[in-house]
């Protein structure tokens, strides 16, 4: 099941700069602040600033229960793969695209 748009990250060349635009932005201090990674929590939406993030762009990112199954259509259409599933840390799984239109489509499974 799709849950929708809940996470937006944007690549970042400077984290302690974009941090302190955001901060100022969103009017929230951030809920994760890490070198690889500074998050913001805005209503039910998160705002992500990553360094080592996808170069191709910001992604929004759309919550699936099952980010195989979700993944494959995407694919079949012709979707490049940008980011394979990968385990980000207690059992969240990304993955990313690039699809025919060059729009960036990241999927994210909670555990």
């Amino acid at each position: 099941m799709n849950k929708g748009i809940r996470t937006v990250v944007y690549p970042v060349k400077d984290i302690a700069r974009a941090k302190e635009v955001f901060r100022e932005l969103l009017g929230v201090e951030p809920y994760a602040d890490a070198p690889y990674y500074v998050g913001f929590q805005v209503g039910n939406q998160n705002i992500g600033l990553a360094p080592n993030g996808n170069n191709e762009g910001m992604t929004a990112f759309y919550h699936m229960d099952d980010i195989k199954k979700s993944l494959k259509p995407l694919v079949d259409a012709g979707a490049k793969i940008i980011q394979e599933i990968k385990d980000v840390g207690g059992g969240k799984l990304i993955a990313s695209v690039k699809d025919q239109n060059g729009n960036i489509i990241g999927l994210i499974q909670e555990p």
